[in-house]
């Protein structure tokens, strides 16, 4: 018995290991494929504060390598950001042996959405929150002032964005996974509303720059999603019960 425990816990590492190096291949395979335009993602990512700077202002490189690092990051998280449906499908493939008829049926759909929350989320910060937040940022400042953003700076401060709002737009995904568990449910979740409401902006002071008007762009969406949460695990909480009866 013990040998087949430990025969078994083998298999499951290699497999592991091998789902990992499929998911980091899918990650090489999108950068190499896009690394040519390297220049051109970062033109694309910077276009939001590009259209706020006064015509004679230019963006600068304040160190000598940046001009190649920067849009070479940018390029690398692109690639992640592009082999996340691969990632979670090589999560799904080595994770769905284990879970009973229902549970494929109830998580099948939540890793689709999942995926598509996740993109929703980074296409809300770009066209709608960049925009917002620059066209202030680039109209407070004094006008003796001459603005030219270093693209380092800027290319940590989008990625945090653009990542803050992929997370945050998971929440859904999240309350359906924890009620369905059983580690919560949906009225507790809705006693506990107004803690969560501080919890929300809290979240969101720490995700995004200091300032009222990025935390509230983030605050708010959470918020809503977090309602959808509720209305989608309220959906599915008497699913679990039914399929067991039936299998």
């Amino acid at each position: 018995m013990t040998e087949q425990v430990k025969s078994g816990f083998v298999s499951h590492l290699i497999e592991l290991r091998n789902r990992l190096m499929k998911a980091l291949l899918a990650i090489l395979v999108f950068f190499i494929a896009l690394v040519y335009f390297a220049n051109d993602i970062y033109g694309f990512v910077a276009a939001p504060l590009v259209a706020h700077l006064p015509s004679t202002a230019t963006m600068i490189a304040t160190d000598v390598t940046a001009p190649f690092f920067a849009p070479f990051k940018l390029t690398l998280f692109v690639a992640l950001f592009a082999a996340f449906p691969l990632i979670l499908h090589q999560i799904w493939g080595f994770i769905a042996p284990g879970l009973y008829q229902h549970e494929k049926r109830m998580l099948m759909p939540v890793l689709a959405s999942s995926i598509i929350l996740f993109y929703s989320g980074i296409a809300f910060c770009y066209f709608v929150v960049l925009p917002i937040i620059l066209g202030f940022f680039t109209s407070v400042g004094p006008e003796m002032m001459t603005l030219a953003p270093d693209i380092s700076s800027y290319l940590s401060f989008a990625l945090k964005l653009f990542f803050a709002f992929g997370v945050a737009f998971e929440i859904p995904v999240a309350i359906m996974l924890l009620c369905f568990s059983g580690a919560t449910t949906t009225q507790s979740l809705k006693e506990k509303r107004p803690y969560i409401v501080v919890g929300v902006f809290v979240v969101a002071m720490f995700l995004t720059p200091p300032d009222v008007l990025s935390q509230s762009l983030l605050a708010f969406p959470m918020l809503l999603l977090f309602e959808l949460g509720l209305i989608l695990a309220s959906f599915y909480k008497a699913k679990p019960q039914q399929d067991e009866s039936e299998e």
